[in-house]
């Protein structure tokens, strides 16, 4: 697997940052955020210019995440959770709608909504995906929004219109 390089961003005012995190499997969370910030940091964002927000569990991340690209508050968001396959249909469906709705999202408003939100088999496949390394998906969800905010800015130079429009 080919691994994401560290996002440096150019000299300029650093955008504010939200993270819509999932209370339910809370150990993985916690280390998918670590990713995120640790990865935001890297790409010049100060932890000041972070907000982290909480959801009960995934299925509820797109409303939470709606609602802060609403604010106009944040020039990103960054979507973590962790839905752990169970016994029931159930896995498939929560999985399904949060990853849709946070699409949904970011098309909606314009700016970078990231899916940081793993869906796995077991466990440890979960804990395998929020360690402490280049793996963690929280990591790489924090750098596709940070790559999509330059990319939009540019894009925004080249028409005429700010990455904000």
């Amino acid at each position: 697997m080919r691994r994401a390089r560290p996002i440096r961003r150019r000299a300029r005012a650093a955008p504010r940052i939200a993270i819509a995190a999932s209370r339910f499997n809370q150990e993985i969370t916690d280390g998918l955020l670590k990713g995120a910030r640790q990865a935001l940091a890297e790409g010049g964002i100060a932890a000041g210019r972070i907000e982290v927000f909480w959801a009960l569990g995934a299925f509820e991340l797109p409303l939470l995440a709606d609602r802060i690209a609403a604010s106009g508050r944040f020039a990103a968001v960054v979507c973590l959770g962790a839905v752990i396959r169970g016994e029931t249909y159930h896995f498939e469906v929560i999985a399904n709608q949060a990853a849709r709705g946070i699409a949904a999202v970011g098309l909606k408003h314009g700016l970078p909504v990231t899916l940081g939100v793993i869906t796995t088999h077991t466990l440890e496949q979960a804990e395998a995906r929020a360690r402490n390394d280049s793996e963690n998906r929280g990591r790489q969800a924090a750098q596709a929004a940070l790559e999509l905010l330059d990319q939009l800015e540019r894009i925004g130079k080249q028409s005429g219109l700010s990455a904000e429009s």
